[in-house]
């Protein structure tokens, strides 16, 4: 009997693979699921983004860019042309209130800010010589996510995922945690701009619940499947008589992906059955309010990423008497509870990608909008930064990502970026290509052109690559 019939048991999963949405589309369905998994344009290094979106900008003289030079100067009249800043109050050199030290075999240097982030140092590449068009936080968000500095434009996680699909049916493809700050440009920066509706991002918060009407109303499952069966017919008419426009096709798919997410969801966000050790790493139970929400949020991310959601951005937790990392005044003390907040479920999520395996697959990118200036704003001991767009430092980790290096220079005060610049739509190419993409191939079309993350720029940045 088992003989006559192996081949039998084979048939039986094929037709069960068949009847998932996901397999289903990727074999060539007459409906196909906008979120089926997709082949990139060549072999990927990442299948997974987790972006650590670090809101306002912050210092790259204080964190990842050290200057020596500043600590000579320091206190004196700004010895460089200034460019037109933000408030354009404009105080003495300001050197950093920290110090670097020089970490792992790579020697990479890292601020006191981030002692736990530091021991990754042979895993991340720092980008120093980064640059933006805008020096205002709205527009200057929009063009980190967008590639353009108006909104409008698809975010790069709609991007991602409209390129290659999602690994789980049962969740968004693409997820934003909300730690407390939606950043300036609001919902706009997750946008699904002219690509389907179905890409947008879907907001998470780290706490219960996690999403809006994730617990039924209905009495039984059975009458909840008849009430969405009922309006999806009511949606189907609309979208046959219609035309099938994108709103009305992308609500059907999104009402399905909803009902799933009612079973998928509570298991995902219940980080209670993550072990004590788990728990305590990422600092969920952490003296500090503010690092525990992070850590629920970086712990989070590494449970999607595990479950096959393509792109997820964490925003920052609302750190008590600072506005993001936007420091135009008391830099020192609200720089360092931002970085408090952060460091330390930062370094977890790499170490724990990293036991699990899944840091190889797996960019994890660590950026604001922009960085700050090497003078003060303001004097006296309360002194901030201004917005500096003319060179600032990123960092990304995993993912084929080369680590333990540095890539460009900014000027003797980190003012400028000076050598190897590199700008957000390198960024985006780069990051299209470590995920399998040419980034001039990544079109839809609209208005009448191919559009692209990238537009008609960007590079990708070979040094950056392992």
């Amino acid at each position: 009997m088992l003989s006559r019939c192996a081949m039998g048991f084979g048939s039986v999963a094929f037709t069960s693979l068949l009847a998932e949405p996901a397999f289903g589309a990727a074999l060539g369905s007459d409906d196909p699921d906008p979120l089926a998994p997709k082949a990139p344009h060549f072999p990927p290094r990442a299948k997974n983004v987790i972006y650590l979106y670090m809101d306002g900008g912050p210092s790259q003289i204080d964190t990842f860019d050290p200057k020596p030079a500043l600590a000579r100067v320091a206190d004196k009249p700004f010895g460089m042309k200034i460019q037109p800043t933000q408030f354009n109050d404009i105080g003495t050199t300001f050197a950093s209130p920290w110090k670097f030290s020089n970490y792992g075999q790579s020697g990479l240097p890292v601020s006191d800010l981030f002692p736990h982030v530091a021991r990754h140092a042979d895993d991340l590449c720092v980008v120093r010589s980064m640059v933006s068009e805008f020096s205002e936080h709205t527009n200057a968000n929009y063009f980190l996510h967008t590639g353009l500095g108006l909104q409008g434009r698809p975010s790069m996680g709609a991007w991602i995922t409209y390129g290659l699909g999602s690994e789980n049916q049962d969740l968004p493809g693409f997820v934003v945690i909300n730690g407390g700050l939606t950043p300036p440009g609001g919902l706009d920066c997750f946008a699904s701009g002219f690509l389907p509706a179905t890409f947008q991002g879907s907001v998470f918060r780290p706490t219960a619940p996690p999403v809006a009407n994730i617990n039924p109303n209905e009495k039984s499952g059975a009458l909840q499947r008849r009430k969405l069966d009922l309006l999806g017919r009511l949606d189907r008419k609309v979208a046959d008589r219609l035309g099938n426009p994108d709103a009305v096709e992308s609500a059907i798919a999104n009402h399905e992906l909803a009902f799933r997410m009612q079973a998928a969801v509570p298991e995902l966000t219940d980080l209670s059955r993550e072990p004590e050790e788990i728990k305590e790493l990422y600092g969920l139970n952490a003296e500090f309010k503010h690092t525990k929400t992070y850590a629920a949020q970086c712990l989070l991310a590494r449970r999607m990423v595990e479950r096959g959601v393509r792109f997820v951005e964490l925003t920052c937790p609302r750190v008590t008497n600072s506005d993001r990392w936007d420091q135009h005044n008391r830099l020192q003390k609200n720089h360092a509870e931002n970085a408090r907040a952060v460091d330390q479920p930062i370094a977890a999520l790499l170490t724990d990608l990293k036991r699990r395996g899944l840091l190889d697959e797996t960019l994890v990118v660590w950026s604001g909008e922009f960085g700050r200036t090497p003078f003060a704003q303001g004097g006296g001991r309360n002194r901030g930064r201004d917005h500096n767009p003319f060179g600032f430092s990123l960092w990304m980790a995993g993912g084929g990502a080369k680590g333990g290096t540095t890539y460009g220079t900014t000027d003797e005060f980190g003012y400028h970026a000076v050598e190897n610049k590199v700008e957000v739509f390198d960024l985006h190419a780069t990051m299209l290509h470590l995920l399998g993409f040419d980034h001039t191939r990544l079109t839809f079309r609209t208005s009448g052109r191919d559009m692209r993350l990238t537009d008609v720029h960007g590079h990708v940045i070979e040094p950056l690559l392992a």
